[in-house]
């Protein structure tokens, strides 16, 4: 069974880091392109970023690039978003993405930066 598990978020101040994680199980992440989304109240769920199956390629939203690191983690089989010099636009639920056959989604967790 697929499942993608989400962790990491929290309260910060502007100007401050979080790690995002997402734990994958069911399927080996390292063979599929994984992606990191995000969803503010009252706008549409926004892409971030994507780490691809072939070559370990990475690709960066324009609002967060220079700032995001989407990287992999064979051994957990995971996926991880690292936030430097947060924004207040950066506060959002940050989703996982698998494509696989279709693509599959976890929970979210929330990302609140704030003074």
């Amino acid at each position: 069974q697929v499942q993608l598990v989400e962790s990491g978020g929290g309260l910060v101040h502007p100007g401050g880091s979080l790690r995002l994680s997402c734990v994958a199980s069911g399927f080996s992440a390292d063979n599929y392109e994984m992606n990191w989304f995000r969803q503010a109240p009252g706008k549409d769920r926004e892409w971030v970023a994507t780490i691809t199956d072939i070559r370990i390629r990475t690709n960066y939203a324009d609002s967060v690039k220079g700032r995001f690191t989407i990287s992999r983690d064979s051994g957990r089989n995971a996926v991880y978003l690292q936030m430097k010099s947060l924004k207040p636009e950066d506060t959002a639920v940050y989703y996982c993405k698998a494509k696989l056959w279709r693509d599959f989604w976890g929970q979210g967790t929330q990302v609140t930066v704030s003074s």
